[in-house]
C-alpha cells in the first residue's frame, strides 16, 4: 500500500537553525520511509529567486536530493504565500515536482483528495487577498526577479515587517478559513477530503455538505514542534506531531 506524508508551514530560514535540524531529522525518520512527500507551501520562510545561493539552506536541499535518489521518495512542492518564487531551477536541483496550481487533486486509497496551501480559503482577510493577487501576478514576479539580490532581500524584509504588523492588528477569526468558501471548495472540486496548511491551526474537521460526509485536515506549523499527516496502508489519515 502507498505510504504518503504531507507537511506545510515549516518556514525554514537561517534564523531558525533548530527547525532546519528538526526537518533533517524528520526526513531521515519519517519521509525516507514514504513513497511520496507532499510539501503544501511555506516550506521556506522566504525565497527570493532560484539564483539565491542561500548557503544556510544547502543541507535542506541536499536532504531533498537524498530522499529522491537514495530512498526513492517522490517529492511534490506546492507554493505557499512565502515561497511562491520557487521555480523550475530549484525544482530540478532538488528533484521535486513543482505544483503551480492553487489546488491539486490526487487519489488516496480510492478517495479523491484536494490539496491546497489554504490561503485562498481565507477570504475574510480582504487585505491579504488583495496583496496575494498583486504578488502572484506574472508582472510583479518578473519585476522582482529583474532586480538585484540585495534589492530583493530588502523588499522581502519590508514585506515581512508589514505582514507581522498587519497580523497583530487583525482579529483571529479573519485569518482563519471562510466556511462558505471551504464548503464551495468541496462542492466545486467534487471531493470529500481537503488537506491544507497556512492557518497554523492543526485539526481534523468533519462536516456534512449536501448530504456527503467531508473531512478537512489542517496541517500544523513547525515553530515549536513538527507537524505532519501520514496516510499508510488502511490506517486512515493520521495527523501527528514530530519532536
Amino acid at each position: 500500500m502507498q505510504d504518503t506524508v504531507f507537511i506545510s508551514d515549516l518556514h525554514l530560514s537561517p534564523e531558525r537553525p533548530h527547525i532546519i535540524k528538526l526537518f533533517l531529522q524528520f526526513a531521515d525518520d519519517v519521509a525516507s520511509q514514504a513513497d511520496a512527500l507532499y510539501i503544501l507551501g511555506d516550506f521556506l520562510e522566504y525565497w527570493l529567486g532560484d539564483d539565491d545561493p542561500s548557503p544556510a539552506l544547502t543541507p535542506v536541499f541536499d536532504k531533498l536530493i537524498e530522499l529522491s535518489e537514495k530512498h526513492g521518495t517522490k517529492i511534490y512542492f506546492m507554493h505557499g504565500n512565502r515561497d511562491f518564487l520557487v521555480g523550475d531551477k530549484l525544482a530540478e536541483r532538488c528533484h521535486f515536482e513543482l505544483i503551480n496550481d492553487d489546488t491539486y487533486k490526487i487519489k488516496i486509497h480510492g478517495k479523491d483528495v484536494l490539496l491546497m496551501h489554504g490561503d485562498t480559503l481565507c477570504t475574510d482577510d480582504i487585505e491579504y487577498q488583495k496583496f496575494r493577487q498583486m504578488v502572484r501576478s506574472e508582472q510583479w514576479k518578473q519585476d522582482i526577479l529583474s532586480r538585484s539580490l540585495e534589492e530583493r532581500i530588502q523588499i522581502a524584509k519590508d514585506l515581512r515587517d508589514k505582514s507581522k504588523k498587519s497580523m497583530t492588528e487583525k482579529e483571529e477569526a479573519i485569518m482563519d478559513v471562510n466556511q462558505h468558501e471551504t464548503d464551495k471548495a468541496f462542492i466545486d472540486n467534487k471531493v470529500n477530503v481537503i488537506i491544507h496548511g497556512h492557518t497554523h491551526r492543526p485539526a481534523v474537521h468533519q462536516k456534512t455538505i449536501n448530504g456527503q460526509q467531508t473531512t478537512r485536515i489542517v496541517l500544523g506549523d513547525w515553530y515549536k514542534t513538527g507537524s505532519y499527516l501520514r496516510v499508510k496502508d488502511n490506517a486512515g489519515f493520521k495527523l501527528q506531531t514530530y519532536t
